[in-house]
């Protein structure tokens, strides 16, 4: 189930800088929403099967922020937000009571994105539910942010992989078939098969996370707009959940063409 959420800037609280790489302050910010209703999140996990070895999946991803106006300062790695309002997509996996749940949450939240050096508050003005997508084997769609997919090379280090590698593909299926595993407690019975084609020249984006502080980590990914071949049941965890890895951090969201 996916939302639109438009956010009001309230540049009189802190101002209209944000870090450039705000992923990792926005996806804090979600989670001190989800956060404020700590009893009815654990009880919407367990409803929703999230549930699996004792471990808790958070099969949910998010947009970049959409900025109709906007500013960069290169040199203190700030994004100026010029426009009054700034769009926000959240997608979740289940259905089950999540409509009720979300909206319960987010409406007039007000949302904090910042780091140590500046940041912008905004006040949730709306929140809507995006109308359900009508799923067909082969679909065509774009990133609304960066697609992750890593493979672990020869030293034990982590190498993010350009959608142009022959492991691409492997690795998006890989993924879905370890979250439709999670999601319905067996392996997908039929013949798994994924198959892209790039329909333009992807764009790399290097993120930072935790920037400038000793727990600081790189993650690359890469936007693009591509056509896929999949089975409806594993398209439908891409849409909801994100393509590729890292979706709960704002990875992976795709939207259709």
């Amino acid at each position: 189930m996916r939302f639109r959420i438009t956010l009001q800037v309230q540049p009189e609280v802190m101002g209209r800088e944000l870090p450039i790489n705000y992923q990792y302050p926005l996806q804090a910010a979600i989670y001190r929403t989800l956060a404020q209703s700590d009893s009815g999140y654990s009880t919407w996990l367990h409803e929703n099967g999230f549930s699996h070895d004792g471990k808790r999946f958070k099969l949910f991803t998010f947009s970049n922020l959409i900025v109709p106006q906007y500013g960069i300062n290169k040199e203190n790695e700030r994004l100026i937000v010029k426009s009054d309002t700034v769009t926000l997509f959240i997608s979740f996996l289940p259905e089950k009571s999540t409509q009720r749940f979300i909206q319960g949450l987010f409406q007039q939240q007000e949302i904090q994105i910042a780091d140590k050096f500046s940041g912008v508050q905004f006040q949730v003005r709306d929140i809507q539910v995006m109308p359900p997508l009508e799923y067909h084997p082969d679909m065509v769609f774009k990133t609304l942010s960066p697609v992750c997919v890593s493979c672990r090379n020869d030293r034990g280090k982590m190498d993010y992989l350009a959608p142009t590698d022959p492991r691409y593909e492997l690795g998006i299926l890989t993924g879905l078939l370890a979250r439709y595993n999670t999601i319905h407690g067996q392996p997908f019975s039929d013949e798994p098969y994924c198959h892209i084609q790039l329909l333009n020249e992807p764009r790399s984006t290097l993120v930072r996370i935790k920037a400038g502080t000793p727990n600081e980590t790189r993650v690359r990914g890469y936007r693009y707009q591509f056509k896929i071949d999949l089975p409806e049941e594993l398209m439908q965890i891409a849409y909801e959940s994100g393509l590729g890895e890292k979706g709960s951090m704002g990875f992976g969201m795709i939207e259709a063409r």
